[in-house]
């Protein structure tokens, strides 16, 4: 059996009731602790139940399985774009090793958005810097260039295969060919934003910095559920200073046991010392950066039973006492990648506020027909 995606499956050990029911050995329902139980929503409750609970945790499932069968370990939400869908395209550049990495783009309907040059935004996929691929966030593209924009989603190199930071070299390399590449795409290079869910948010907090440095402006950086701090270097969830990382610990999503697993392939204990002398100490934690001036107006999207919460909202304040302009949501009742999940209304939402955000940073003002209709 397989885990249900990059960060969804790690049972927790529960064993009492909410939502007004008993749970019961195996019912699923008690692998929910008690008191995370009441607070998530009950479609993801029924969801947990009916499908992640029948499935091996996450954690147990050795990276060689995954890389054997990357159909059976994509996100729910995943969808192969690279065939029958209009106004998608595929590009290739080099990173700053030389390497090659491929990124996709999806150009707005000209009939709804104009011929352009749009404003554009660069998409860079959760999966703990693990998984992951062109695929996972594909239908999230989708419905974010109905903003207007046209969305490029990088497939930034993963570890094991690639230690950890190239992936950071990958995204600044994309976001330079972006703007070099404004005829190619047809796109306006002074209208740039980017963002990304779970790693990828990790990876648009530290561009956000970077792009200030070189003195590249970004209308917006939208990061969802994003780590912030270096959780991937801990030996305990008790290393943690954030409230969230320890009363989730053992939550039905990204519990510390995948966190940990995460860990082991990208930052193992043995191996820790070296990164630190490749990169800057903040690009393991974003919440470490040291200047705060200057940064670009930022979306932070955190979910309320997510053990990344706190340190996404706590970079948010560090941003606003920097004196950027920011906006912070919490998704109420959600779990760490609820945007993968069609079953959850606030996935939904999420999506409609992703254009929204999109909308007012590029100036193109408000939307005329919401996306639910």
């Amino acid at each position: 059996m397989s885990n249900l995606d990059s960060d969804l499956g790690g049972h927790a050990v529960a064993n009492q009731s909410a939502h007004g029911q008993q749970p019961t050995p195996g019912d699923g329902l008690d692998l929910i602790e008690d008191h995370i139980l009441p607070q998530l929503d009950p479609d993801f409750v029924q969801y947990f139940v009916n499908v992640v609970a029948k499935k091996s945790q996450a954690h147990t499932i050795p990276i060689e399985e995954v890389r054997a069968d990357p159909d059976s370990h994509r996100p729910p939400i995943a969808l192969d774009t690279s065939k029958g869908y209009e106004r998608v395209s595929d590009h290739v550049l080099s990173s700053q090793d030389g390497a090659n990495i491929t990124v996709r783009a999806y150009h707005p309907d000209p009939e709804q958005h104009g011929l352009g040059p749009w404003p554009v935004h660069l998409n860079f996929h959760g999966g703990g810097f693990v998984l992951g691929d062109l695929q996972a966030e594909a239908q999230l593209c989708l419905s974010m260039r109905e903003a207007g924009v046209v969305v490029v989603d990088v497939n930034y190199r993963h570890c094991p295969e690639t230690i950890w930071g190239k992936c950071i070299q990958d995204a600044w390399a994309a976001l330079n060919w972006v703007r070099d590449s404004h005829t190619t795409l047809n796109i306006n290079p002074t209208s740039i934003s980017l963002g990304g869910v779970s790693a990828g948010g990790h990876i648009s907090l530290v561009l956000q910095h970077m792009a200030r440095d070189a003195g590249i402006p970004l209308k917006l950086c939208m990061a969802s559920v994003p780590d912030a701090n270096d959780s991937l270097t801990f030996k305990y969830y008790t290393d943690s200073p954030f409230s969230s990382f320890h009363e989730f610990h053992r939550g039905p999503v990204l519990p510390w046991k995948r966190i940990k697993y995460f860990g082991d392939l990208c930052m193992p204990q043995e191996k820790q010392e070296e990164l630190k002398k490749l990169w800057p100490d903040w690009w393991f934690a974003p919440i470490r950066a040291p200047n705060w001036n200057g940064l670009c107006d930022t979306f932070i999207r955190t979910a309320q039973c997510d053990p990344l919460r706190d340190e996404g909202e706590a970079y948010a304040m560090k941003l606003i006492a920097g004196g950027t302009k920011v906006t912070v949501k919490r998704y109420l009742g959600c779990p760490h990648t609820f945007m993968y999940l069609k079953v959850m209304k606030q996935k939904q939402e999420y999506e409609d506020d992703a254009v929204d955000a999109l909308r007012l940073a590029h100036g193109l003002g408000p939307r005329k027909v919401p996306l639910t209709e």
